[in-house]
């Protein structure tokens, strides 16, 4: 049964100061150090905890967590931390309630994460927040699979597109087991960029990663193919549920021409299909879990596939 999320923000506890992305500034972190980057996070995973009970509470069984849960993760290892057995006890709890009620919980890491590229610092770099993704996961508890996925872009062709895909591939090799097992990857909102048959030949066809397949982003990188088409091709790249994400365009909420075509709405209209496939829906909306829950009760006797 298709199970609907939302990413990062829930609007509502915002509004009690609930949220997980406290950061700081560089100046900050050089000027405070460990001690304060180690205050944020627990009290970002404290909030975490409150979030996810909040979502089983109202029947919602798929988020997406933040990736800036742990500021300047980059900077550090989680060990050297002060209050790290603190933070690691309520990533765990995190962790086992969304096992016990059967919680996705899935990562999305920044366009900044570009493991194609023919930089090698830029490789280095995003490797290493991969790496700091999946140390967060497994100190969760949770399964080294893509139900729990870490999605990223390709992220650019860089002229050349079959170098770029077996580039990708290659610096894949560098990944530890927590990474690589949970790695998907998704279609791009550009036309020159990564469609989802061109990510089954390049990505999926050579190291087996699932092909997260975007509803609104393949309107822009279709290469003919139909949204049942795209989905489903994607879809079966995948050896659990698969995911999908679905927007709409705010461009056409607001009747605004000026408006990006691919920026995200405050609400969808819908109608979400899966075609059958039953793949887990994250919905990205601007307005959140109101956004799903919205769209559910409005769609609660017409199902959606």
């Amino acid at each position: 049964m298709t199970r609907y999320g939302y990413a990062v923000e829930n609007v509502t506890l915002r509004k009690e100061g609930i949220r997980t992305n406290r950061g700081m500034q560089k100046a900050t972190f050089e000027e405070r150090g460990l001690d304060y980057a180690g205050k944020l996070t627990e009290q970002n995973c404290r909030d975490l905890k409150r979030i996810i009970v909040w979502n089983h509470n109202h029947d919602i069984y798929y988020y997406r967590i933040t990736s800036d849960l742990i500021p300047w993760f980059d900077q550090y290892e989680l060990d050297d931390l002060p209050n790290t057995e603190i933070i690691k006890h309520h990533l765990a709890e995190v962790g086992r309630f969304a096992c016990k009620h059967d919680i996705r919980l899935t990562f999305h890491p920044s366009h900044f994460v570009k493991l194609a590229s023919p930089d090698e610092s830029v490789v280095e770099r995003s490797v290493m927040d991969l790496e700091n993704h999946g140390t967060i996961f497994d100190v969760m508890g949770l399964s080294q699979t893509p139900y729990n996925a870490i999605n990223i872009h390709i992220g650019a062709h860089y002229g050349d597109k079959e170098a770029t895909g077996r580039r990708f591939c290659k610096h894949f090799e560098q990944l530890s087991p927590a990474v690589q097992k949970r790695l998907t990857v998704e279609n791009d909102d550009t036309e020159s960029l990564w469609s989802v048959p061109e990510l089954i030949d390049a990505v999926y066809d050579r190291i087996g990663i699932p092909i997260t397949y975007d509803d609104l982003h393949h309107q822009f990188t279709s290469r003919r193919l139909t949204r049942c088409e795209a989905l489903r091709r994607a879809t079966k790249t995948w050896e659990t549920t698969p995911i999908i994400h679905y927007s709409e365009s705010r461009r056409l909420h607001r009747a605004d021409s000026s408006i990006r075509p691919q920026s995200h709405s405050d609400y969808i209209t819908g109608p979400i299909r899966t075609y059958g496939t039953d793949a887990d829906v994250m919905i990205e909306a601007k307005q959140k879990e109101l956004a799903v829950l919205r769209y559910r009760n409005a769609n609660s006797s017409t199902g959606s596939n």
